[in-house]
């Protein structure tokens, strides 16, 4: 048990954990890869945001109302009305961009994390299946001598018939449950070929290990993405502030246009055909509803505070019920090389005994079966165990 708690106050590290990404298929691969592209040009979009367009205009305009001729004129615009102080607006909706850019990378990397983790589970499940399927094939062994035991007892007159039928049912079972296992068996790698498009049965298993407690708070990615998700909340409710406060905007113009032939008489000769409009404007909105909208994004920005709390309490209460779990794993594996020492010792003795003629080679059979039997529990255990660890891989972002 010291040593135990020792393991679990160190950081641990997790062979080839971040390798396990290529186990998913090229597809799902890809799909998130252009998720974090999309990601990546929201971002490049909502940080510009601020900056509105430039308008680009040409217009070319006929008219046959004259009867002598048909008149036309053309005019080329350049014009832009661009807000360059919005009470510290501009600054809040760029750190917005790049908070919701974290956000949405960190929900991204969480699917991807899960996924991989559902293809691993898949895989580590296979594996117990199979150990599950050899098991019972022994079990079914000792069902069998225990029938041939039962009948020669039973013919014998030493038992009941209520015992044989007992151990025929056992059997049935036995092998029901097997068959079970083939069903499961195919069930599993019908969910990994939907994950993956690699060979399940030619893949190593990966040996996850345990990782600290610090470590699991520090690098988990749903803490992240609720911390990330708390900042983006709280510039959105000084972005949203901002709309209600003064504006500071320029405005210009640019045109290049011929005049109307119909007014030349009328034109004076000190204007220009080529000539720009520009000044500056402040503006500042009233709105009904400017309060409670200011309040509204404040009460988000408290939810998603408390979010974060919340989560650092649900984090402590995952990875202490995962130890306690690995714990009760580690004291079952304990009792099992226990118990594959007296199965040892007790089909050596079988053995010796069925040589002297004091025991039948059936008795022998079952020492053996049985000490099988323990060796595929001590496995399956194994298996559990590395399950539950994979529970901490799925939410840790980065595994040392």
């Amino acid at each position: 048990m010291k040593k135990f708690l020792i393991l679990c106050s160190a950081t641990v590290a997790l062979l080839q954990a971040d390798n396990l990404g290529s186990i998913l298929s090229h597809n799902k691969s890809m799909l998130f890869e252009y998720d974090k592209q999309s990601n990546d040009l929201q971002n490049d979009i909502l940080t510009k945001s601020w900056i509105n367009p430039i308008d680009l205009r040409y217009n070319k305009n006929y008219t046959t109302q004259y009867t002598t001729k048909t008149f036309h004129t053309d005019n080329f615009t350049v014009s832009i009305n661009q807000p360059i102080f919005k009470s510290g607006g501009i600054y809040y909706a760029i750190k917005y961009a790049n908070a919701t850019h974290s956000t949405n990378l960190d929900n991204i990397k969480i699917q991807q994390r899960a996924m991989i983790a559902d293809a691993v589970s898949v895989l580590f499940n296979l594996k117990k299946v199979r150990l599950e399927q050899e098991k019972l094939k022994y079990i079914i062994k000792n069902d069998k001598i225990d029938i041939i035991q039962k009948k020669d007892s039973y013919d014998a007159g030493i038992l009941d018939s209520s015992f044989l039928d007992q151990a025929l049912l056992k059997k049935s079972q036995d092998e029901t449950n097997l068959l079970q296992l083939n069903f499961t068996q195919l069930e599993l790698k019908q969910k990994f070929a939907t994950l993956s498009d690699k060979d399940p049965d030619k893949l190593k298993l990966p040996k996850l290990k345990l990782v600290s407690k610090e470590y699991y708070k520090a690098h988990n990615l749903q803490l992240k993405r609720d911390i990330d998700y708390k900042s983006q909340k709280a510039y959105e409710a000084k972005v949203t502030r901002s709309k209600y406060l003064p504006t500071l905007s320029l405005n210009g113009q640019y045109i290049n246009g011929s005049d109307n032939p119909m007014y030349s008489n009328y034109t004076p000769t000190n204007t220009k055909e080529n000539y720009y409009n520009y000044g500056f404007s402040v503006s500042m909105p009233i709105d009904i509803n400017s309060l409670s909208d200011i309040e509204l994004a404040k009460v988000q920005h408290l939810k998603a505070a408390t979010q974060v709390i919340d989560t650092k309490n649900t984090i402590k209460q995952e990875y202490d019920w995962i130890l306690n779990s690995i714990m009760v794993l580690d004291k079952k594996i304990a009792l099992v090389k226990k118990d594959i020492k007296l199965y040892q010792n007790l089909y050596k003795l079988t053995s010796n005994l069925a040589k002297a003629g004091q025991k039948t080679k059936l008795d022998t059979k079952v020492m053996y079966n049985s000490l099988q039997i323990r060796k595929y529990d001590k496995k399956i255990y194994e298996i559990e165990k590395q399950l539950q660890l994979l529970h901490l891989y799925m939410r840790v972002e980065n595994v040392i």
